[in-house]
């Protein structure tokens, strides 16, 4: 240590090279190394891993040419004036098997003898709902409801059949033709009918039910384009339809004694809603005109 301390000339050589000795011996460079290797790093998050989580191939099958065409198709086919053409074509061909078969012939001709009691007025009230849609006169079905079964079986039957008529058109407007539509109620007497039966659906309806002022199918149909629930769109129909219903039923049910008291009772039912119908539209004309 004295020959290593007199050749280099003193003692404050050799604690230098000691220090820097220990030193390098407590913060070795490798174990930095070994604590956060890069290895480890490139292995967490490989290049490969990325390539593989996102193919290009797996892309090109999830959108094929063939879909898109597909889904092009399925858009037309079900836009909305493609349902609108749909419903019209539906009315169309149910109107033209009215005219074929004549279904008033029942009037004349009767029921058919098979038939008979609670069977023959359920049967009466699903063709009576569907010559409805179909834009035959509810009064003549009514006449024919009470000349077959009476008046008591005969109102019941026939208001089956005309809520059922009503549920039927209802739907069908409200699926397929009321996208189309709605765009279309730009009128000023259009606007007021469609608000009206918007916000006010339920006694809308019944008004509409009570005073035979608006034909059945229309009214259908215009509560189908316009935002009226399901629902209150047929207890309305229900409750509206029982007056004139049993009316026109006990007229048909007692057409052969025109003089008697019921017959007339039922001509007189039917006469004054339709007077007090005109009445309030009179009255309501103003509102109408007033409607921007």
């Amino acid at each position: 240590m004295l020959d290593a301390t007199t050749r280099s000339g003193g003692t404050a050589t050799a604690t230098p090279r000691a220090t820097a000795t220990e030193l390098a011996v407590a913060v070795p460079a490798p174990e930095l190394a070994v604590a956060v290797p890069a290895p480890e790093l490139a292995v967490a998050v490989p290049a490969p891993e990325l390539a593989v989580a996102v193919p290009a191939p797996e892309l090109a099958v999830a959108v094929p040419a063939p879909a898109g065409l597909a889904a092009r198709c399925t858009r037309v086919l079900f836009s909305p004036w493609s349902r609108l053409s749909l419903l019209i074509a539906l009315l169309a061909g149910a109107a033209s098997a009215v005219l074929l078969f004549e279904p008033q012939r029942l009037l004349a001709d009767g029921w058919p003898p098979q038939l008979g009691g609670a069977a023959a007025a359920l049967v009466f009230a699903v063709a009576y709902g569907l010559c409805t849609v179909a834009f035959v006169p509810r009064p003549l079905l009514n006449l024919g409801a009470g000349a077959l079964f009476g008046s008591q079986l005969g109102v019941g039957s026939a208001i089956a059949g005309t809520v059922l008529g009503a549920g039927l058109a209802f739907g069908l407007g409200r699926i397929l033709g009321q996208d189309a539509l709605r765009p279309l109620l730009r009128g000023r007497w259009l606007k007021a009918a469609d608000g009206q039966l918007s916000r006010h659906g339920f006694r809308s309806m019944l008004a509409a039910r009570l005073f035979p002022g608006v034909p059945f199918w229309a009214a259908n149909y215009c509560a189908a384009v316009s935002r009226m629930g399901y629902v209150p769109f047929l207890v309305a129909t229900a409750l509206g339809s029982i007056p004139n219903t049993a009316a026109y039923v006990v007229a048909g049910a007692r057409a052969s004694a025109p003089t008697s008291p019921a017959f007339l009772i039922a001509m007189a039912c039917i006469a004054l809603p339709a007077l007090a119908g005109a009445v309030v539209a009179w009255r309501k004309r103003h509102h109408l005109r007033g409607v921007r």
